[in-house]
Parts: C-alpha cells; sequence; structure tokens
C-alpha cells in the first residue's frame, strides 16, 4: 500500500485503529480469521450483525445495562470480574468471543464455549438477602443471551438495514441460539417473537438496584482510552436510547431527549466509515 494514495493510507489507518481497540494487541492477540468451518455460513443474518462493528458496541452497552437489571447477573459480574477497574477490558473479551463462536473455525468455537462454561461454573454465591446464586443458572444465561440477542439485532434494525426481512430476523435467532444452548441458558428463543415472549416474561426478575445503577453510571459516563473513547458518548447516548423506558426508569437514566437525532446521526455516520474502511456491505 502506497502512501501517495491518501484514501488507501485512511482506510488502512481506520482498520488498524478499530483492531488495536478489539484486540489485546500486547498479548499478541491477533483479530479472528473468518473460517469457512465455522458455525455459520457466510453471508447469513448472524455473520452480517455481528460484523458491523459500531451498532454491535451499541446493541453490545444496551444489552450490558439490561443484564445489570438481573440480580444474579449483576453480583457476578461486581465479585467475579474486574469489571470496575477493566471495564473495557471486559468489554474486548465479550466482543472476542462473540467473533470466535460467529466466525471462528468450530473447533476454536467450541474451546471459547468451553473456556466460559469452565470459567462460569467458579461464579457462584450468594445475593445480599441469602439467594444463592450461579453462573451456571440456566435462566440467568437466558437474560443474559436474550438482551444481548435483541439488543444487537435492534441497533442493527436502528443504524444499519431498517427493512431487513422478518425470516431473516428469525433466522438470526435461531443460529444465536445455537451459542446460548451449549453455554446452557434457558429458555432460548429461535424467532423474534419469542425473544420478545421471554423478554417481558423475565421482567419480573428485575430490579434496580443501587450497585445497578453505578455500573450503569460506568457503562454511560465511563471513558476509555484511544479511539473508542472519543466516540464512546455517542454510542452510550444511541445505547440508553434503545433500551425500554421501564429499564431507564430502574437504571435512573435520562433518555437522551434532543441528544437523540444527533447521537444518532453520528453514530450512522461512523457505522457507514467503518463499512467502507472494511469494505462490508450492510
Amino acid at each position: 500500500m502506497s502512501r501517495r494514495d491518501p484514501i488507501e493510507f485512511a482506510r488502512q489507518k481506520l482498520i488498524t485503529g478499530v483492531r488495536a481497540a478489539f484486540n489485546d494487541t500486547a498479548s499478541g492477540e491477533a483479530p479472528v480469521p473468518p473460517s469457512d468451518e465455522a458455525y455459520f455460513a457466510r453471508d447469513t443474518p448472524i455473520r452480517m450483525v455481528h460484523a458491523d462493528v459500531t451498532s454491535m458496541m451499541v446493541g453490545g452497552m444496551a444489552a450490558l445495562l439490561l443484564q445489570m437489571l438481573h440480580p444474579h447477573a449483576l453480583r457476578g459480574v461486581l465479585e467475579f470480574s474486574d469489571f470496575r477497574a477493566d471495564m473495557h477490558g471486559r468489554l474486548r473479551r465479550t466482543a472476542r468471543f462473540i467473533a470466535v463462536t460467529t466466525y471462528g473455525h468450530r473447533d476454536e468455537a467450541d474451546a471459547a464455549i468451553e473456556r466460559v462454561n469452565r470459567i462460569h461454573r467458579q461464579v457462584k454465591g450468594t445475593l445480599p438477602d441469602g439467594t444463592p446464586y450461579s453462573a451456571t443458572d440456566p435462566r440467568t444465561l437466558a437474560w443474559v443471551h436474550v438482551t444481548e440477542a435483541m439488543m444487537f439485532l435492534e441497533a442493527w434494525l436502528t443504524h444499519v438495514r431498517p427493512r431487513m426481512p422478518l425470516a431473516e430476523q428469525d433466522e438470526y435467532f435461531r443460529q444465536f441460539a445455537i451459542v446460548a444452548k451449549a453455554l446452557g441458558a434457558d429458555p432460548v428463543p429461535e424467532t423474534k417473537a419469542e425473544a420478545q415472549a421471554i423478554f417481558r416474561e423475565m421482567r419480573g426478575d428485575l430490579r434496580g438496584s443501587p450497585e445497578a445503577r453505578e455500573v450503569a453510571q460506568m457503562i454511560v459516563k465511563g471513558r476509555v482510552g484511544g479511539a473508542t473513547g472519543a466516540v464512546q458518548p455517542l454510542l452510550a447516548n444511541a445505547a440508553v436510547d434503545l433500551i425500554p423506558p421501564f429499564a431507564r426508569t430502574m437504571l435512573a437514566l435520562d433518555r437522551p431527549g434532543w441528544q437523540s437525532a444527533p447521537s444518532k446521526l453520528a453514530v450512522d455516520a461512523i457505522g457507514s466509515t467503518l463499512r467502507w474502511a472494511f469494505r462490508q456491505k450492510p
């Protein structure tokens, strides 16, 4: 690549910056190479949705906000992770797991799932009210999965492809269900309607605790370094806008209001630029 081509130089700089944000280059971590022997075939809904960096970041933040409303998921994060000290690191590891299970060779995906299952078996304890919790609880895993699947897809529909056919949306849930079941989640939706029904049914499990609101503030107002940190406030506004009103109330979050429209325009522009850089089609 010649430096005399400023457009190509800019494209490569963007790619390098994004890859550095999502891979621990200091430890030799490299991007996950797409495999023809992955769980999912090329050009299928899950691979298209999960390929869009910007909408996945928005959806991931929205999903994490919703997950913190589940007392068991929240306690596991607070007691068994370094989320407070290294929020970006946790998000990066989650993003890598999704990349491996979506695009990596089946053997690598299986190994990643087993690694997570092994970690989950060690995450257990007692809530402040004496209720036992475990990261292997199928219902807790179901909430984590449903929030991720719904928010990833909703961010994609909002910022990338609003006219995605319902049949393709249902296929997305069917595909993502394969990973969720391997992690032990139950119930697991295989259509959008099933996901919405499970989401409504599990709403009674949620609690708006001070700890949940503290983590929500970290997600929304926390700052990370590099290029990601520069756009983080815009992504946070889009994520808060994405979650249901009841969740914003429970987390003491205000809807972006007048900032909603400019944030969406900015997030859409960032997404279009990154799709151009990676030569992706929506």
